[in-house]
């Protein structure tokens, strides 16, 4: 084996660690299907416990906090997270708020400003903690929402510590779906960047192109149908640069650059409702003078961007109307 063979946990792709994928915990697959793996953890002490309400879960000085089985309220889903180098962490998601019998919140803190989502704090939270929170709304997102055999409309039922679902009248078992989306940074041969404006963003956001993966459809072949359908630009030489989950509700987001044949630009009028080519100075001064907003936090678009400018892109000094 050579010696220049690279630790796969801390190899990444052009666009470096980012902030939903920074996971380092174990997450014991082959111990997560043990039947009554959840009742040994249940009677450690040594055991953590995260609760998540809504997508949202308690963050304190820029930590999840984890939690006895004692402090955790009662009718949640439990599932099992994974074991981060101390404890094995199981958790506890509640679509709806928990109450106690007589109708008060029953979750811990009920300070707003504790309860926090994905979105709002994953960049600043370490690496571990940030990757519990992304696998945590992932999986409480799918075990919500999937309740059913889609063949015989039966009641499932939870195996695997929470990560399979089981109809007994078909003797099927269902598995979390993960979406594939590309999304591209696309240059032309100036290197100037493509950004388009969705409809649903009113206009005067601008991100980099994006769209998911068709059944029997490459990531290359998904990246060069999106861009013509949303852009009217033909593409070549898609190379990859980097993925992140999105749990929002479902989706892998798959990192690209590519290069643009053409410039003319035909937005499709449905999604994208207008498209502009920025260079360097103009991108920064548009951010800058609030005329047009970008992608920022924790979204690979902001990263892909970012690479594109070789930096971050100033504040704006004042806000968009």
């Amino acid at each position: 084996m050579s010696d220049t063979v690279q630790n796969p946990v801390t190899s990444f792709p052009a666009l470096g660690a980012l902030p939903l994928a920074r996971a380092t915990t174990d997450r014991g697959c082959e111990r997560r299907t043990d039947e009554g793996w959840l009742d040994v953890l249940r009677a450690d002490p040594a055991t953590r416990h995260l609760v998540l309400v809504g997508g949202r879960a308690r963050v304190l000085d820029g930590e999840l906090v984890l939690i006895e089985l004692a402090a955790v309220p009662a009718g949640g889903t439990e599932i099992y997270l994974g074991f981060d180098g101390t404890s094995e962490i199981v958790l506890h998601s509640f679509h709806d708020a928990p109450v106690t019998s007589d109708g008060q919140p029953s979750a811990g803190s009920t300070d707003p400003e504790q309860w926090l989502g994905l979105r709002d704090v994953a960049a600043g939270l370490g690496a571990r903690d940030a990757g519990l929170f992304v696998e945590a709304v992932a999986i409480a997102n799918w075990n919500h929402a999937v309740n059913f055999c889609p063949r015989c409309g039966g009641k499932l039922d939870l195996r695997a510590s929470g990560w399979v679902k089981h109809c007994p009248a078909e003797d099927l078992e269902h598995f979390p779906r993960t979406d594939p989306a590309v999304i591209v940074a696309i240059t032309d041969e100036d290197d100037r960047l493509l950004l388009g404006a969705n409809k649903a963003w009113g206009g005067t956001r601008f991100s980099t192109l994006a769209g998911f993966v068709e059944p029997g459809e490459s990531l290359e072949s998904a990246v060069i149908r999106e861009v013509a359908e949303e852009s009217g630009v033909v593409v070549r030489n898609p190379r990859y640069m980097g993925s992140q989950p999105w749990p929002f509700p479902r989706s892998l987001m798959l990192g690209f650059t590519a290069t643009a044949v053409g410039t003319e630009l035909v937005p499709d009028g449905e999604e994208i409702i207008d498209l502009r080519w920025f260079t360097r100075e103009e991108l920064a001064e548009a951010v800058r003078s609030g005329s047009i907003g970008v992608p920022t936090g924790t979204s690979i678009a902001s990263a892909l961007v970012e690479h594109w400018y070789g930096g971050v892109l100033p504040e704006p000094e004042r806000l968009a109307n």
